[in-house]
């Protein structure tokens, strides 16, 4: 099997080493960027696109947003106005995708999306949002978890109206959906032992790193095989 090919590669590296209580191994998952972008066009081909609420968040606070906060007829309130970001497969040529530079995943986020504002209207628009992933074992709850950060946000179709305060919606929006995002439940990995009657034993994740490596991602568990 080609290796550039493989959306999903496990291999378990045997380093069993006795201990008072327990033998530990070394299991190593790699994604590659090829994984998720199979993942995704399944995604958008059998389910409707993601949409997520667009609201007024912290992060937003500290830019001109009254004018955009109100509503109400007075303003020109349009109930047909979805007040909503929904996450697109393409847009202008760009393509929704997580790619592994620079030490960390990065994500291109396509959207489009709409914003009631006070005597304008129903505010369509739509653009691209680029951002990083800070993986992060989450010790307690034995998962690998990603903190996204947008850094970048291309609003087009405002037509000159808040471009730049639309633009910190989408990122805050984007964030508070986002965060935490689970990547992978570390105790949802176990493997069976065929051998009748043996028992059951359990998998303990003892610790995690990771590394990103000719554009894929390298989980590695350490386990810890105690009496289930």
């Amino acid at each position: 099997m080609n290796i550039r090919t493989t959306a999903l590669t496990i291999s378990v590296i045997a380093l069993f080493a006795m201990s008072v209580s327990a033998q530990r191994t070394e299991v190593a998952l790699t994604v590659n960027e090829q994984f998720f972008d199979a993942l995704l066009d399944a995604t958008f081909k059998h389910f409707d696109p993601p949409q997520f609420s667009i609201a007024m968040t912290d992060s937003s606070t500290d830019v001109d947003s009254g004018w955009l906060s109100k509503s109400g007829p007075s303003f020109g309130e349009n109930e047909t106005c979805s007040s909503a970001i929904t996450v697109l497969r393409e847009f202008n040529g760009t393509r929704t995708s997580v790619r592994f530079r620079e030490g960390r995943p990065q994500v291109q986020l396509a959207f489009s999306g709409a914003r009631q504002a006070p005597l304008i209207g129903c505010i369509e628009f739509d653009g691209v949002a680029d951002a990083v992933v800070d993986v992060q074992y989450d010790q307690q709850n034995k998962r690998l978890t990603g903190n996204v950060q947008i850094t970048n946000v291309n609003v087009n179709g405002t037509g000159g109206y808040g471009g730049t305060v639309i633009a910190r919606l989408v990122q805050g929006s984007i964030e508070r959906k986002f965060n935490p995002v689970e990547i992978l439940s570390l105790d949802k990995v176990s493997f069976g032992l065929p051998i009748p009657n043996a028992g059951r034993l359990q998998m303990n994740a003892v610790g995690v790193r990771t590394e990103m490596t000719g554009g894929a991602m390298v989980v590695r568990i350490e386990y810890e095989f105690v009496k289930g």
